[in-house]
């Protein structure tokens, strides 16, 4: 076998060492809990076993309504997150280079940020109902601010010499944002994305259970009205598998467009 080859099959087979180490918790966790249930050690109630939280998944995906509430729920924070993180990375630009709006608009910001979600919800119901609006606003309201202060800290990490650098090479204000500020803050960026679709799925939650009647969050909300505690784990599961869909995508994205660093991994 060439060099090469056996690469190859030295990455291949540390992906796998690396991929079972990772199954190795939450698959014993399940089947010390399968276990649990079948010996009457805990309320199957309570904590349905994992077999019968599978048979409610396939029950509601083959009647299609899991996929229709799943539908529903990742239109509702990709709006959000949009509406949010978009303000957010605009506004972070905007007081990460300029004094000025950072005196102006930052103090607003950071009391902004202080007030809890949870007490948000019921004004913007209020203001706007029970439609779609309250809930993509309270979803934006939460995306908002990770994206905007890590942007802003990004672009108060960078090195001022290659501000000297632009202002030589007579870079136009656009250009220096595009060419210098977005690539040099892009580390903190992403992390603001990683941490604004983590915050995005919260106020989702809140949205959904609060008032909805529609979307994951909703599902849930009615499974626990009538006892439907496997339909609420269905939910739980959802809500994990997806959000780290969406987090392992940004890690992607991370390993693409951040290879020039050379940094400790460990």
């Amino acid at each position: 076998m060439s060099r090469q080859g056996v690469a190859a099959s030295a990455g291949a087979s540390r992906r796998w060492v690396i991929a079972a180490l990772g199954a190795a918790l939450p698959v014993t966790l399940l089947a010390v809990w399968q276990a649990l249930g079948d010996l009457g050690y805990i309320s199957t109630m309570l904590y349905p076993t994992p077999y019968t939280i599978a048979q409610a998944f396939v029950d509601l995906s083959a009647s299609g309504e899991l996929w229709m509430h799943l539908h529903i729920s990742l239109t509702r924070a990709a709006l959000g997150f949009a509406l949010g993180g978009g303000l957010g990375l605009v506004l972070g630009i905007a007081v990460g280079l300029f004094r000025s709006t950072e005196k102006t608009l930052d103090p607003t910001v950071q009391m902004l940020r202080m007030v809890p979600s949870l007490a948000l919800a019921p004004l913007f119901v209020l203001w706007f109902g029970i439609g779609e609006e309250s809930k993509i606003l309270l979803i934006a309201k939460g995306a908002f601010f990770p994206l905007y202060i890590n942007t802003y800290l990004g672009i108060r990490s960078v090195d001022r010499k290659l501000f000297d650098v632009s202002r030589v090479l007579a870079f136009g204000r656009f250009k220096q944002i595009i060419r210098l500020v977005l690539p040099a803050s892009l580390p903190h960026i992403l992390l603001g994305v990683r941490l604004s679709l983590g915050v995005a799925w919260l106020g989702l939650v809140v949205a959904e259970l609060m008032a909805s009647t529609s979307g994951i969050g909703y599902m849930m909300s009615d499974a626990r009205q009538f006892t439907k505690t496997p339909v609420v784990f269905v939910g739980i599961f959802v809500f994990a598998v997806v959000g780290k869909l969406t987090d392992s995508l940004v890690k992607l994205l991370e390993r693409r467009w951040l290879r020039w660093q050379d940094t400790y991994r460990g």
